[in-house]
């Protein structure tokens, strides 16, 4: 029989492994080192408006034959007033993985119902307002449920949440497949610092901002991520005067920029009910890796709605 446990130090490596499981199931060729995933369970320090308001972290892992074979990392939010009220008085299962059953791991998809009683224990140990769920992992492009993760969304499901957000879709693109750089009289490009990265801002003759793309390239930290090099995705694409090509025209600038990085691949995200959005970077050299669906919340929708600020 499977038992559920607290995780140990001694987990690291086996417990690292179950989770660039789950990483490679969604962006190719990524993967995150031991010590990625020990920084993960003690700060999320991406996560600079939420992480100070987390109270208490706990993870807890499944063993079976000993062997970890499931995992979860939950927060519980603080209740006062500097928390935010979507989040004051809630608890999060941040991510759970697990190994699907298998013929030579019969007692998988056992120890997955198991750890996930153990998290709806934790929870209401917390006497949490709202239980959250997601599977935001210390990796570029992994968040939500992704579809890649049928496995871990029947766990949600018979486990009582229910999606209630968005989704979203994740693309990538070869950087040698999107548009090249061309030249347009009277048009200047400006490379500053910008909010989600790199920022190639285009300007027209009169001086006046014909749009933007932000491009970040520092996905890839080495001390972070063992195998994202070169890979980079776009924080923002912003065109003041649409049909006029100049979202193609500052790929075209942006791909300029991300070879003399070194970058090969990009990835982008669109909200899945943006056909539009989604057919226009498919035509630029994008392909859809995935759908991810955020925001899971578990029990009835109708009580223990966000307190007013």
């Amino acid at each position: 029989m499977p038992t559920v446990r607290p995780f140990h130090r001694a987990d690291r490596d086996q417990l690292t492994d179950l989770i660039n499981l789950h990483i490679a199931a969604v962006v190719p060729g990524v993967s995150v080192s031991v010590n990625t995933v020990l920084s993960a369970l003690e700060r999320q320090p991406d996560e600079f408006i939420t992480d100070p308001w987390v109270a208490e972290r706990v993870t807890l892992v499944a063993e079976a034959r000993r062997h970890v074979v499931a995992a979860a990392h939950l927060l519980r939010y603080r209740a006062d007033a500097e928390v935010g009220a979507d989040y004051r008085g809630t608890g999060e299962v941040t991510w759970f993985v697990s190994r699907p059953g298998a013929s030579f791991l019969p007692d998988a998809d056992k120890a997955a119902e198991l750890l996930m009683n153990a998290c709806l224990a934790q929870l209401a140990r917390w006497d949490v307002r709202v239980r959250h769920a997601d599977g935001a992992l210390p990796a570029p492009g992994v968040y939500g449920v992704p579809h890649a993760w049928p496995h871990i969304r029947a766990v949600y499901e018979n486990a009582g949440f229910r999606h209630t957000g968005d989704t979203e879709v994740l693309l990538i693109g070869r950087v040698a497949d999107l548009p090249q750089p061309r030249h347009r009289a009277g048009v200047r490009v400006e490379r500053t610092l910008g909010g989600c990265g790199t920022r190639l801002t285009a300007y027209g003759a009169d001086g006046d901002p014909l749009g933007h793309v932000e491009v970040d390239t520092s996905i890839a930290r080495p001390e972070r991520h063992t195998r994202a090099a070169g890979l980079a995705d776009i924080g923002d694409l912003v065109v003041v005067r649409e049909n006029e090509g100049w979202e193609e025209w500052l790929l075209g600038q942006a791909a300029d920029w991300l070879r003399w990085c070194g970058t090969e691949r990009i990835l982008a995200y669109e909200d899945a009910n943006d056909q539009e959005a989604i057919d226009r970077l498919n035509g630029l050299g994008f392909q859809e890796l995935t759908r991810t669906d955020r925001g899971w919340r578990h029990g009835p929708m109708n009580v223990h709605e966000p307190v007013s600020e």
